[in-house]
């Protein structure tokens, strides 16, 4: 497993060259650019930009992941939906021009006065769509678990079920309410099938959430892919970052018990 980290909270205002150094100094292994940040890498981007912004990251050690786009695909206005799907895929050429290899996107929730599971289809179409286009594309479509109902584990199955395509993949978020009774396995393991080359991660010294197990559960399945800092904000985030290498180093080590971390013992 990598690290890397998520423009969210640390990076938002960062533009591009300050971005890459401050996550190579602190040993930072790949970047997820979320949109409408200083970065500036959106689908707007020029031909020529595109490939200036990816010499950047190729005479770096930090890889470019891809871009964290706010498409979504619940609403009840199909021309909305619609809009979603093509600016998704403006995103999906966007990340392979740039040398990434993947775009995250998002349920959102459920409309009010329209059947779950008729919203739950039409995500799960909307993905398989934009998934062919990805594939053709050498891309993924990462589906973070988020959204109030949509986040539900049980929902993201049907969604992932429905999508049914080998590009359309779980991006999973580190979220409260996948632990149960203290242990997130029972959740993973509903989603652990489909986890793509990029999951999100929080606080790692949150003993509400068990880290710990987590990545025993990554592990087991001998996951290789980005582990990407979402953190909140902080006003020294380069130094925040140092430590949160040290203590991401300190879950993958197999000396640490996980009672440190409020994870039950393996």
């Amino acid at each position: 497993m990598k690290l890397g980290m998520v423009t969210y909270m640390w990076g938002a205002e960062w533009d591009l060259p300050t971005l890459i150094k401050n996550c190579s100094d602190a040993g930072f292994e790949g970047v997820e650019l979320r949109s409408t940040h200083k970065h500036g890498v959106e689908v707007t981007l020029t031909k020529e930009q595109r490939a200036e912004v990816r010499k950047r990251f190729e005479d770096s050690k930090v890889k470019f992941l891809g871009p964290g786009s706010a498409c979504e695909y619940h609403s009840a206005d199909h021309g909305v939906v619609q809009q979603n799907i093509d600016l998704t895929k403006k995103f999906v050429e966007l990340s392979a021009d740039i040398g990434g290899t993947g775009v995250k996107v998002r349920p959102n929730g459920f409309v009010k006065g329209i059947e779950r599971d008729k919203t739950i289809e039409q995500i799960g179409l909307s993905l398989r769509t934009c998934g062919e286009f990805a594939a053709q594309h050498k891309q993924e479509i990462r589906v973070e678990v988020h959204g109030n109902g949509t986040a539900d584990i049980g929902v993201m199955r049907k969604i992932m079920d429905v999508a049914n395509h080998p590009a359309v993949v779980i991006c999973w978020n580190s979220n409260p309410g996948e632990t149960v009774n203290g242990s997130v396995k029972p959740s993973f393991d509903q989603l652990k099938h489909k986890l793509g080359s990029t999951i999100h991660i929080h606080d790692l010294f949150d003993k509400d959430y068990p880290y710990r197990e987590l990545f025993q559960l990554l592990k087991a399945e001998n996951y290789t892919g980005y582990c990407l800092s979402e953190s909140p904000a902080t006003t020294d985030a380069p130094r925040v970052m140092r430590y949160y290498r040290a203590l991401f180093d300190l879950l993958k080590s197999k000396t640490v018990h996980a009672s440190q971390f409020g994870a039950s013992a393996p």
